[in-house]
Formats: structure tokens, sequence, C-alpha cells
């Protein structure tokens, strides 16, 4: 069960699509008679059913064409053009014995004239300037006819037509947040405390406290100069060891008796030029012509040793 206003409000959708949608041609064609009905038409996608469905106050009708099997009855087969004469010529016996009645509008409904520009309330303002058949300009109404309840209704007017406004303050109950308000007055807006350190912009524009905690800067790398560099194309002899026992050193830290000849040199790559080598031979394939057209001086074919001449002497 739904409410009787989008019952309503479903009919009136259908009784449009009837009128002046695509079941149209009922009335301008096939000779619907002038009596209160609503329907739809239907078409498959690949054109292998074709439907109406439609009622009036006394009887619903739903016409389907088609075959047992499916399959496409032919390329341009909507319900409009096979359906819907079969759903008039039914309507219309039916309505000479049963006459149909108007379905009566709730009294909860109200029309609205809506602006299609906005989608809101239509005022006196809302024309546009348009260009008729003969190249005149002249002024249009841009509005239609909706069906509403009072809390379905929008409560402001076109925002399109006549003096622009913007409304930046709703009507929100005081709980609700955010308000639009807070961002014409920033005085109301109470400053964030910052307890951990935060990235926050050059002018901080939320007003928000300043944090305490500011990070060290990173120390500079140092550069090591040509000096300390000892370039060295033999390996280098292993340090005396020395005299006093090996002391346990925590991970991490650094010896203290460390001396300057134990820090291990560092080592440069030496470039390596390139090798000036002889350019490989390029070798040119000799076309290959059938046997029996080949000399027997230029073929590759021909034995290496020709055989002895007093073989068999």
């Amino acid at each position: 069960m739904i409410k009787p206003e989008t019952a309503y409000e479903v009919h009136s959708c259908l009784v449009d699509a009837l009128q002046s949608g695509t079941g149209k041609a009922a009335h301008t064609e096939f000779g619907l008679k002038k009596m209160p009905v609503a329907g739809k038409t239907g078409t498959a996608y690949d054109f292998t059913d074709a439907l109406f469905a439609g009622y009036d106050s006394n009887f619903t009708c739903a016409v389907w064409t088609g075959f047992d099997k499916p399959q496409k009855i032919y390329r341009g087969a909507f319900g409009r053009e096979l359906a819907l004469p079969i759903w008039v010529d039914i309507m219309n016996a039916a309505a000479q014995q049963y006459p149909p009645r108007e379905i009566r509008q709730p009294s909860t409904l109200n029309e609205v004239e809506i602006c299609w520009r906005s989608g809101l309330p239509a005022t006196d303002k809302c024309y546009d300037a348009v260009k008729s058949a003969s190249g005149d300009t002249v002024q249009r109404r841009t509005t239609y006819m909706e069906l509403a309840t009072s809390a379905q209704k929008p409560t402001e007017s076109c925002n399109v037509h006549g003096e622009p406004r913007t409304r930046l303050v709703r009507d929100l109950p005081p709980s609700d947040l955010p308000r639009a308000a807070l961002a014409v007055d920033l005085r109301e807006v109470t400053p964030v405390p910052v307890k951990d350190p935060t990235l926050l912009a050059d002018k901080d524009p939320y007003n928000s406290l300043k944090p305490t905690l500011k990070p060290e800067p990173t120390p500079a790398p140092e550069i090591q100069t040509a000096e300390s560099q000892k370039i060295e194309n033999e390996p280098s002899e292993s340090p005396a060891p020395s005299a006093n026992p090996a002391t346990a050193v925590e991970p991490g830290s650094e010896p203290a008796n460390q001396t300057p000849e134990s820090i291990v040199p560092i080592r440069k790559a030496i470039p390596v030029q390139p090798q000036d080598k002889a350019p490989a031979e390029i070798r040119r394939a000799l076309p290959v012509k059938p046997l029996d057209q080949e000399s027997a001086e230029e073929t590759l074919l021909k034995s290496a040793t020709p055989p002895p001449s007093d073989l068999y002497q």
C-alpha cells in the first residue's frame, strides 16, 4: 500500500504520457475517445517485445505483441505502433457499457507553477527571450504545472529570473551543525587548540592556536674535502694492532680511543676510458639461384676437392 498522494502523482505522470508523450498517437491516429485514461508504452531493446499497459477507473488492460519463441519482430517495432492500436480498440469497446469516471485528486495535493530553469516556484519574471519563426524576439513563459503537497513544495522562489540573491543562512534548528552563518562571521568560531605538532598555513585561516613544539632544523650534511679523501689504487696496509685490550663498545656509539689512522679511507672509482676496437666486418648476402641455373664456378655446392682422374686406371 502506498499513500494516496503518491498514487495520484504516479497517475498524473501516466496521464501525461498518454496525452503528450509516447502514447499521444492514441488520440491523434488511432481514435481513442475522450475519456479519463492513462498508460505507458514499452519496447524491448532488441525489438523482441512491444507492449502497452493502461487503465481507467473500471479496467486495467495490458497488450503484448511478440513471438512465442523470442525473436526480433522487426527493427523499429515499437509498442506505440503494434500494441497501442489494439489497446485503444479494447478500451473504446469497454467504455460503451462501462463508462469510466474521473479519478479524484486528494485534497492534500495542490497545483504549483514551477520554473523549469530553476526547479523552484515561479514568479512574475519567469520569462525567456526567444526568437519566433519570423525572427522577432518574443517573451516566452518558462513554467509548467506540478502536483505537490505542502511538505513537497519548495519554500524558495525562482532565483534565476529577476533579482539574483544567495541564501547563506538556512532555516535549521540551533543544534544542526555546521551553520552557514559561521561562514559569514568568523568571530563566533571557537578556536581549535593544537595539542600535537600540526602543519598550519601561513595565515592560519581557521584561527587555531600556534603549535608550541617546533621541529628542530635538520643539520646540513658535512662536505668532505679533497684533503680528507685518500685515493689509493693498491690495497691499504692494515694498521698495527693496538696494545690496549679490546673494549666493548655499545651499539650506536663511537669508541673513545679511535684515531684518524683507524678510519677506513674512502676509495674513488677510476674512470675507464673506452677502448678503440676495429669495426665489425659487414658482409653482404649473395642471392641464391635455382640449382639448374647455378654455374659450376659460382655454386657453393661444388666439391672442394676434385675427384682423381686415374681412380679406375
